[in-house]
């Protein structure tokens, strides 16, 4: 019984490192690595079939139009702009007292609140049936 067990299991983790290692080349990209020529910087939907994109082409960045059935060129833009990073946003920290006095309290809840458990809910399902049938 034992032996049926032990076999039982390997055979479990075998197909389940097969199927984690088909996962794991399924994940990766077709192209290969992303250092190639062309680079897609950024991309901005439009409609369900329509967006636009800034792609990077060796050291021009180009502005284009996707559909469903074409790609269309839509202008250039400067590529020294799009590459600058954007400025960090600035964070301070606070103590948890400072952050105390900033917050207030909020009421201890029932763990049943908004639930059929709760009696507050079937307090005002009882007021709304009651005003439903004056």
């Amino acid at each position: 019984m034992l032996e049926l067990t032990v076999r039982i299991l390997f055979s479990l983790l075998v197909v389940l490192g097969l199927m984690w290692g088909l996962a794991r080349l399924v994940r990766r990209p077709l192209g290969g690595s992303r250092s190639g020529p062309i680079t897609v910087l950024g991309r901005q939907q439009l409609t369900k079939g329509a967006s636009v994109a800034v792609v990077r082409v060796v050291d021009r960045a180009l502005v284009v139009g996707v559909t469903d059935a074409q790609v269309t060129l839509l202008g250039e833009a400067d590529l020294a702009a799009l590459a600058q990073p954007e400025p960090m946003e600035r964070r301070e920290s606070v103590s948890l007292d400072e952050l105390s006095t900033l917050v207030a309290p909020r009421p201890a809840a029932s763990p049943f609140a908004g639930s059929a458990l709760s009696p507050r809910t079937w307090s005002q399902t009882w007021q709304v049936l009651r005003g439903r049938s004056s």
